[in-house]
């Protein structure tokens, strides 16, 4: 795979690897947002939150429209954004977890103890 395409992934993944840039995700693909919307509904500062969307941006997972003097964003590739968190909604790791057994131990039989 060509290193141009695995860093493109590396960007996307990180860019939705922290908690409140996968808020802000959330949230847009609710609807359109402004920095102050967003201020209101998440528990960070607007210098934070604009710091967080330029990375988005960047990933070119959010991009901006111009209302007079605010940008307001939205997610510009739901698709990708909707399939990632699909995934992450279906992972379960607790129940889907499957008991690795050690090679150098024997198999146990149905009983639970080892077999001879």
């Amino acid at each position: 795979m060509p290193a141009v395409i695995e860093n493109y992934w590396v960007t996307i993944l990180k860019a939705l690897g922290h908690p409140t840039r996968l808020q802000i995700v959330i949230e847009l693909l609710k609807g359109t947002k402004c920095v102050t919307d967003i201020h209101d509904i998440l528990p960070a500062s607007q210098a934070n939150i604009s710091q967080h969307l330029t990375v988005l941006r960047n990933a070119r997972i959010v991009d901006f429209a111009q209302d007079g003097s605010q940008r307001c964003y939205y997610v510009c590739r739901p698709e990708l954004v909707e399939g990632v968190l699909e995934l992450l909604r279906n992972e379960q790791p607790e129940s889907k977890a499957k008991k690795v057994q050690c090679c150098l131990r024997k198999p146990e039989n149905a009983d639970g103890h080892q077999a001879v």
